[in-house]
């Protein structure tokens, strides 16, 4: 049941389709009144039952968890917007703000030079678990009135290749919180007994060292892909809408060889996830379709 009354809910509802309807928002194949009543809704009142019902005092960290261009960041924004409108503090953060540094992104690389997969970021072993560990404990416990600052990861350094921005460049988050949205592609999974495919072993083992941000998630949501190929499709797609605005993005070519170069991670990793993501608290999976809607009753 919804702890939303019918009324907060009437006025969610008309807010974000005043949103929707403003601006850029139009045209954007995320922002549809469909979208709305069938994904945000939904993951919103689960959030916020979540919120209500959370066994100890302090902010609601949720990991939402999704493949490449499902629109998990689209949504994360969307559960920040919808807790603002209800008087609540929220904030998202991604496992992106926590890639490594270059320099220990290149040191990564020279340990496995067998393994491509590290080469650059994106696999398990390509964050620092430890700065995403202490920020959430951060969030989750700064005194009334400070601020903490969040990495911030600069995608087009070094030709594309990524860093870390200067900590003087990190923004400020003011807490306390009500609300963490953390989210991320592989948020979630966890190691397999027995990997199947060679090339993902040593990402496997890396895996172990990301128990410490599962143990802070105080409710998970995952978007899942209900075939592999949408995965394909859709970060396609994502980069051709960037391009078409004018920034920097892959062509369909780069974008689908970028894309399925994750697809055997998806193969080993998802299966546990669905079963039951790695946490004390609720959990809700929503399985998306070629459109990016839930699919089923």
């Amino acid at each position: 049941m919804s702890t939303l009354s019918a009324d907060q809910r009437l006025r969610l509802l008309s807010l974000f389709g005043e949103r929707r309807r403003s601006g850029d928002a139009a045209s954007d194949p995320l922002s549809s009144s469909a979208r709305l009543e069938r994904l945000v809704m939904p993951a919103l009142e689960f959030t916020h039952r979540a919120f209500a019902e959370r066994p100890v005092e302090g902010p609601l960290v949720l990991g939402l968890s999704g493949p490449q261009g499902c629109g998990k960041s689209t949504l994360a924004a969307d559960l920040v917007a919808g807790f603002g409108w209800l008087g609540l503090r929220a904030t998202c953060l991604s496992v992106d703000d926590v890639y490594l540094r270059r320099d220990e992104q290149v040191a990564l690389s020279e340990r496995f030079p067998g393994a491509p997969i590290f080469a650059d970021r994106g696999f398990p072993g390509t964050h620092d678990v430890e700065l995403g560990r202490r920020l959430l404990d951060s969030l989750a416990t700064v005194e009334p009135g400070e601020f903490v600052r969040v990495p911030s990861y600069d995608k087009s350094a070094f030709g594309g290749r990524g860093d870390r921005k200067p900590h003087v460049e990190w923004p400020e988050v003011a807490c306390p919180l009500d609300l963490v949205v953390f989210e991320g592609w592989m948020l979630g999974f966890t190691p397999a007994s027995e990997p199947t495919d060679p090339a993902l072993a040593q990402a496997n083992e890396f895996l172990r060292r990301y128990e410490v941000w599962h143990e802070r998630l105080g409710a998970f949501l995952h978007l899942d892909a209900a075939a592999p190929d949408f995965v394909v499709g859709w970060r396609v797609e994502a980069e051709r809408r960037r391009r078409e605005s004018g920034a920097a993005g892959l062509t369909d070519a780069e974008a689908e060889s970028y894309v399925r170069r994750f697809l055997p991670a998806y193969s080993l990793w998802t299966p546990a996830l669905r079963d039951r993501p790695p946490i004390q608290g609720p959990s809700l999976r929503l399985v998306l379709g070629s459109d990016r809607l839930p699919v089923g009753p």
